[in-house]
């Protein structure tokens, strides 16, 4: 499989599928700081977030800086400013529980900020692209080629 953003995915990027390459990185992106790895036994996924807020104050500094950068990415998509200030929001929430020594671990294992605002990205794009179909533009989706 090729890494997001790599030529493989943006051999997929055009009028018919824009921002391919840039979806497929966010959306790996948030599955490895959310959700990349699953805890033996119970079926509940960690990610790179929870594991980086064992470090305190520089662990729980990296990861929102990691989940500002998908904000930042969004915005660069064009994303509405009430989109990117929900996005906001939840790096903000997400912040604010990871400074909770123990209990701020266990939340960052429920609370998956990155994958919540990389869907809201998607729908906002999903959305975006239909209303182009329907002026005869283009058309797109969030699925990935592999």
């Amino acid at each position: 499989m090729a890494f997001a953003g790599s030529a493989h995915y943006q051999a997929y990027e055009d009028d018919a599928h824009p921002h391919v390459a840039a979806r497929a990185r966010l959306d790996v992106l948030a599955r490895l700081m959310d959700n990349a790895f699953v805890i033996p036994g119970t079926g509940i996924g960690v990610g790179a977030d929870a594991l980086l807020n064992i470090v305190p104050g520089a662990g729980t500094l990296l990861a929102t800086g990691v989940s500002a950068y998908l904000v930042w990415e969004a915005r660069q998509l064009g994303a509405p400013r009430m989109l990117l200030a929900k996005m906001a929001g939840n790096v903000g929430l997400d912040a604010v529980i990871s400074m909770v020594p123990l209990v701020g671990w266990v939340g960052d294992v429920f609370f998956r900020a990155n994958v919540r605002n990389v869907k809201l990205l998607q729908d906002h794009l999903d959305k975006l692209a239909r209303l182009k179909a329907e002026d005869g533009s283009i058309t797109t989706s969030w699925q990935v080629v592999k």
